[in-house]
Order: structure tokens, then C-alpha cells, then sequence
């Protein structure tokens, strides 16, 4: 385990985050796995990094913070944390962020508190976030096992069980095996062609369809690109923004949806559960919804801007995928997306369209490009989905049949 824990951290280092030498690492950890955040630290600085800057996350103070703290501490989110990431941003700091929260942290929480932090953060890192969403610098988001995550996953076993077995199962989902880089260099190539393809059809519409009642039609924007592991920064230098990952991906046109979309999966949503789910389009927009469980989260969430509740994301994972057969439900968007076709409510990545690094914001706007205060992750894929995409000359191909790849 030790063995496969160190190759894991050269991995994210070596081809995730790739630092280069004199750059800057900025690392989000759980204050919890300061054990593997140091490792990362070690790798990094032995790759040539100037500086490793840790952010320290401790859940249990977060929610002493929520418990205690009166509600004008969540409507102001501190400058000094936007410039201090901006500073580093400015000087081609590349990002790794360990996200590994306890999924239902939250979940005895005021929620009006955590709708208040939500927006806040939102508006204030905003400008910040093109670095990310723009490809502007380097990121990687990874994950390292909790306690109170691996009990949630593993109930049945003592914590010290379950904390090893969820170890096994991320280094599994990330191919980290005797040679992590070419595993990752074969993933790649082979997610490419699927892209490959999906930008040669260049579709109009994709057309979902299940039994569990998912019938979505979703128009792709003109010049759209599908993008899948690899990612390259502003200088030219390859990353891959996920590990694990295994989507295709791409921008959904603002008001191009239309019809009745199903969850498949269980959202965390800042420390806390929705499942459930049931959204109805109009115009590309959700006119109607619903949830079994945390429906008031979900709420809070389009509460934050109006934006959020027009889609900015599509991605296509088959139901074979590796995460998906291993049949666990992670409550942890980085895994659970990357078992399902999944969407994203908010924010649009303008590296899904032609020359959209270098539009400006009315430009995007123009392209049908979303633009939101939130990127919310959410799984819609199942063993019997349908995807079928339309040419602009109305020519049908079978994109998925039975939940995979066709």
C-alpha cells in the first residue's frame, strides 16, 4: 500500500498537475491526510517546484465554524484569501486539491448559513476561477481517504477497515498498478478517440432516454469542442484536471434544453445529500423540480444565481467504466461522476468552444456559452441509457445503447 500511495503522488505530480521547474504548488488538503499532502509537498519540491503553499481544511472546525459562528461570518468571504490565491494564479501556480470531505458534515447545519457562504464564495472568486476554468494554469483534483468518508462508503467495516479499503479502491480507480504513467498515457489516447469522433459529427443535439423517465433533448452551440483526460495550460503544458477520470466532455448550448431529466446518483452538496432528483426544461432552463432527499439544498443551490439553473456541462461515461463496476457509491462527485453520464448546472468551461479562452463575457454570452456563480456535478447515467446525437442535416447516429458507448 505504501508503495502504491508513493507512486499515486507521482502520478499527480509527474502527469496530473505536471509541475514544472520554478512553479509555484498550491495544495487543498484535509488536515486529516497531512501525511499524503506531504508526500505530494516532497514530490513536488523534488520536480523542481519553487514553493508549496498548503491550505488546510479540518472538517471538524468547519463545523464547530457553522454551529457557532453568527450568519454575517458566512455572507462576507474574506479578500485576503482571493488575493492570495490570485497572487500565486499570477505566478503560474499550478492547483491540486485533495477533495475529500465527510459527505453528510453538514447535514444538522441552518442551511440558510450554508446558502449564505455558498453565494459569497461565489461572487468572490469568481474572477479567480478563470485561471481554472480557462485553463490558464495547471489543476488537478484528486482524493485521499477520511474517516467519517470511508465509513459512509464502507458501514460495515471497523474504521481502520474501511479507511484501507477505500485506500485500494481510489488507488484502483486512478490505474495506479506497476507503471502509472503509461496506464495513464493508454487511457488517454483511448478517451481521445471518443472525442475524436464526437468533434467530427460535430451534433446539433444529443437525445437522452431511460426508463427511469430521463426523455432530454440538449443542443450543443456551434463550434463546440469535446474534450476528454488531457488538458494543456496557457504555456502549452499537458495536464489532466481529474484523477480518476473517465469522461468526454463538452458545453451544452444555455437555452437549448428541453424535456424531463432523472438523477441516477446521490449529490454531496457542500456537506450534505440530494437524491432523487427530477428537473424539467424549458428553454433551457429548469421550469420544475424535485428531490427525495435534501430537496432545500437543492434549492439553496439555484438560489445562489439564477444562472445555475441552465446547464454548463455534458459529459458521456460509459456504465462499464472501471468506478462504475466496482458497484461502490463514493457520495463524492469525483468518483461518482466518473461511473455516470453526468451534467453540470452553472458555469460553462470556455474551452468547450472554438476561441472561447478568448472571448469576453458578452461574446460567450453571443456563443450560448453559461456563465453562473456555481459548477454543480450530477449523475444522470444508467445500465439502459439511450444518447442518441442529430447532425445539423438531420442525420440520427446511436451515440450510447445500454448505457455505453456505441
Amino acid at each position: 500500500m505504501k508503495e502504491r500511495i508513493e507512486r499515486y503522488a507521482e502520478l499527480i505530480v509527474e502527469k496530473g498537475a505536471n509541475i514544472q521547474k520554478g512553479q509555484p504548488v498550491m495544495i487543498s488538503a484535509p488536515i486529516e491526510r497531512a501525511d499524503f499532502a506531504r508526500i505530494l509537498a516532497e514530490k513536488a519540491y523534488k520536480r523542481g517546484a519553487s514553493e508549496v503553499i498548503m491550505n488546510w481544511a479540518d472538517d471538524e472546525l468547519t463545523l464547530l465554524k457553522y454551529e457557532n459562528a453568527p450568519m454575517e461570518v458566512f455572507e462576507e468571504y474574506p479578500k485576503w484569501a482571493v488575493d492570495k490565491s490570485k497572487y500565486y494564479f499570477e505566478k503560474d501556480g499550478a492547483v491540486i486539491s485533495i477533495h475529500a470531505e465527510d459527505p453528510e458534515l453538514l447535514k444538522d447545519v441552518d442551511p440558510k448559513k450554508i446558502a449564505a457562504w455558498n453565494k459569497a464564495a461565489g461572487l468572490a472568486t469568481k474572477e479567480n476561477r478563470k485561471y481554472t476554468m480557462n485553463d490558464l494554469n495547471s489543476w488537478c483534483v484528486v482524493s485521499a481517504p477520511t474517516k467519517a468518508w470511508a465509513k459512509k462508503v464502507f458501514p460495515e467495516l471497523s474504521e481502520a477497515q474501511a479507511v484501507e479499503e477505500l485506500w485500494t479502491s481510489i488507488l484502483d480507480s486512478a490505474r495506479v498498478g506497476e507503471d502509472p504513467i503509461k496506464n495513464w498515457n493508454e487511457h488517454v489516447a483511448d478517451m481521445d478517440s471518443h472525442a475524436d469522433f464526437l468533434n467530427e459529427k460535430q451534433f446539433r443535439y444529443l437525445h437522452y432516454k431511460n426508463s427511469k423517465g430521463t426523455d432530454l433533448k440538449v443542443e450543443l452551440p456551434k463550434n463546440h469542442i469535446w474534450l476528454s483526460a488531457g488538458s494543456k495550460n496557457a504555456k502549452g503544458v499537458e495536464f489532466i484536471a481529474n484523477i480518476p477520470t473517465e469522461e468526454v466532455f463538452t458545453m451544452p448550448k444555455k437555452d437549448g434544453a428541453e424535456g424531463v431529466l432523472y438523477s441516477t446518483k446521490p449529490l454531496n452538496y457542500g456537506g450534505n445529500l440530494i437524491d432523487g432528483m427530477r428537473f424539467v426544461f424549458e428553454n433551457g432552463k429548469v421550469v420544475e423540480y424535485s428531490a427525495e432527499i435534501g430537496e432545500q439544498y437543492l434549492k439553496d443551490m439555484f438560489g445562489v444565481d439564477e444562472n445555475g439553473k441552465h446547464l454548463g456541462e455534458v459529459a458521456l461515461v460509459p456504465f462499464d467504466s472501471p468506478i462504475s463496476n466496482s458497484n461502490i457509491l463514493y457520495y463524492n462527485t469525483l468518483f461518482d461522476e466518473n461511473a455516470s453520464c453526468h451534467f453540470a448546472f452553472g458555469k460553462a468551461y470556455p474551452t468547450c468552444i472554438e476561441g472561447g479562452t478568448k472571448m469576453n463575457e458578452d461574446e460567450l454570452k453571443e456563443a450560448g456559452v453559461n456563465d453562473a456563480l456555481i459548477h454543480e456535478d450530477f449523475m444522470v447515467g444508467s445500465e439502459d441509457l439511450s444518447i442518441k446525437g442529430e447532425t445539423w442535416d438531420g442525420e440520427l447516429f446511436t451515440v450510447f445503447e445500454k448505457g455505453n458507448w456505441a
